[in-house]
């Protein structure tokens, strides 16, 4: 297996032990991103603007796998509110045209930094 790290300038550099995503052949398995503004790595206020700020971060890391997020075939989101789950899904529709990617939205307790939303998944380049 040959694996090989993947990393944007222009998305937020990760903040423990991981690489932003790491590709195996065709598949990129990216790591989860929170609202992280890149260039001040702080987190961006109101929660649309966090679910956006978390799709354009995933999108950043693609680009730099050399794919895009329509090529996400498996997307899972993590919320510390499920009532915002109608808010994400519409949001979602702005960055995604069928086919969808698989799906999970599970609920948990806390995220890092105390953020509402955060998101990894998988894609296929090439």
């Amino acid at each position: 297996m040959n694996k090989q790290v993947i990393t944007s300038e222009h998305a937020p550099a990760a903040i423990g032990t991981y690489s932003q995503a790491i590709k195996v052949g065709n598949t990129v398995y990216l790591s989860g991103q929170i609202p992280l503004d890149p260039e001040t790595m702080e987190v961006v206020e109101g929660f649309e603007a966090q679910v956006c700020r978390v799709f354009d971060n995933l999108a950043l890391v693609a680009e730099a796998a050399g794919g895009k997020l329509q090529d996400i075939v498996k997307l899972n989101i993590y919320l510390t509110d499920l009532a915002n789950f109608g808010t994400v899904n519409e949001i979602m529709g702005r960055y995604f045209e069928q086919p969808y990617p698989a799906r999970a939205a599970i609920g948990i307790a806390a995220l890092p930094k105390g953020v509402p939303v955060e998101m990894d998944g998988i894609l296929v380049v090439g």
